[in-house]
C-alpha cells in the first residue's frame, strides 16, 4: 500500500512538472531548450521589377562589314547556328581582286628580273676578274639587281595589303551562335560599318531587372528571384549575381501607366537557374526576395 501510494504522489509531480512547462512554452514561444530566447525571424518581402532577357557580355555580337560594296552572297539566315570562323556573307570586291591578281603578276615579273640580273651580275664580275671586262659594268649589274630586289618587296607587301582588302571582304563569324537578325540581303549595297548579320550564343542569357533606385539598399548579392513573363504559366527560378554600382535612366516604359517613366533604376543582373523558352529582349516580371530593411 505504502509503494502504490508512493507512485502516486510521483505521477502527481510529474503531471505538475509537464503542466507547468507547457505553460510556459505557450506564453514565450521562443524560448529554447537552455531557457534563452531565440531571437524572431525577420520577415522577407518581394521587390517587384520589370526585366528583359539579354546576353551575357560577349554572347551577342552585330557584325559590321569592313569595307563598301554590294553583298554578293548572303550564306545564312536567321535561327541558323553557326561555329566560330563560319562564311556568312561575301562582298563583291571585282576591282580588289582585279588589282591582286595585277600585283601578282608584278611579284612573277620582278622574280624574272632578278634572275636576270643575278646571272649579269656573275658575268659581269667574272669578266672584269680576267681584265676583260670593266668594274663599271659589274658595278651596274650590281645596281640593276638591288633594283629588282627591291620592286619585288615592294610588290609583294602590294599583295598582301590587296589579300587582306579582299579578306575584308569575306565576312566570318565571330564566336559560335545563332543568327538572331539579318540586317541585308544578297545585291544590297553597303558602306564601310554597316551592320549585316546579329549573332548570340541563346544558352549564354540571363535576365536585366530595372530596380528602382528607392529600393536599392533591399536587393542583396545572391537573393533568390522569381521570373514570369505574359503568355507562359510556368515561371522560372533564378539569383542575383550582379549589382551595378550607378544608377540609370529607365530603359523599358512601365506597363503600369500609373507609374512615372522619368525615374532612376538599377540594373540588376539575374543568372536565371534552368533554360527557359524566352526570347532576346523580351520582356519579364520579377520577384525579387529581400529582407525587409
Amino acid at each position: 500500500m505504502k509503494r502504490t501510494a508512493l507512485l502516486g504522489v510521483l505521477a502527481a509531480v510529474v503531471v505538475v512538472i509537464l503542466t507547468v512547462a507547457q505553460v510556459r512554452g505557450m506564453r514565450n514561444p521562443h524560448a529554447t531548450a537552455s531557457g534563452s530566447t531565440a531571437p524572431a525571424a525577420r520577415p522577407q518581402v518581394r521587390l517587384a521589377a520589370e526585366g528583359r532577357l539579354v546576353a551575357y557580355p560577349g554572347a551577342e555580337v552585330t557584325v559590321s562589314s569592313d569595307s563598301a560594296g554590294t553583298i554578293e552572297s548572303l550564306l545564312v539566315k536567321e535561327k541558323d547556328v553557326v561555329r566560330k570562323g563560319d562564311v556568312m556573307a561575301v562582298v563583291k570586291a571585282d576591282d580588289t581582286l582585279a588589282a591582286l591578281s595585277e600585283a601578282r603578276s608584278r611579284v612573277g615579273e620582278s622574280k624574272a628580273d632578278i634572275r636576270l640580273f643575278d646571272t649579269e651580275r656573275k658575268r659581269a664580275r667574272q669578266l672584269f676578274e680576267q681584265e676583260v671586262g670593266s668594274k663599271q659594268l659589274w658595278d651596274k649589274a650590281q645596281r640593276d639587281l638591288e633594283a629588282a630586289q627591291a620592286r619585288l618587296s615592294s610588290t609583294a607587301a602590294e599583295v598582301r595589303r590587296l589579300q587582306a582588302l579582299v579578306e575584308k571582304n569575306v565576312i566570318r563569324a565571330p564566336i559560335s551562335g545563332t543568327v538572331v537578325a539579318r540586317f541585308v540581303d544578297a545585291g544590297e549595297r553597303i558602306t564601310d560599318g554597316d551592320p549585316v548579320i546579329t549573332l548570340a550564343d541563346l544558352s549564354r542569357t540571363r535576365v536585366e531587372a530595372e530596380v528602382d533606385e528607392f529600393d536599392i539598399a533591399r536587393v542583396g548579392m545572391d537573393a533568390q528571384v522569381t521570373v514570369t513573363a505574359e503568355g507562359f504559366t510556368k515561371q522560372w527560378s533564378g539569383r542575383v549575381e550582379e549589382i551595378p554600382d550607378a544608377v540609370i535612366s529607365r530603359r523599358l516604359n512601365p506597363q503600369d501607366p500609373s507609374k512615372p517613366i522619368d525615374t532612376r533604376v538599377l540594373l540588376v543582373k539575374v543568372a536565371l537557374e534552368q533554360p527557359t523558352p524566352l526570347k532576346l529582349g523580351q520582356r519579364v516580371e520579377v520577384q525579387i526576395v529581400s529582407e525587409n530593411k
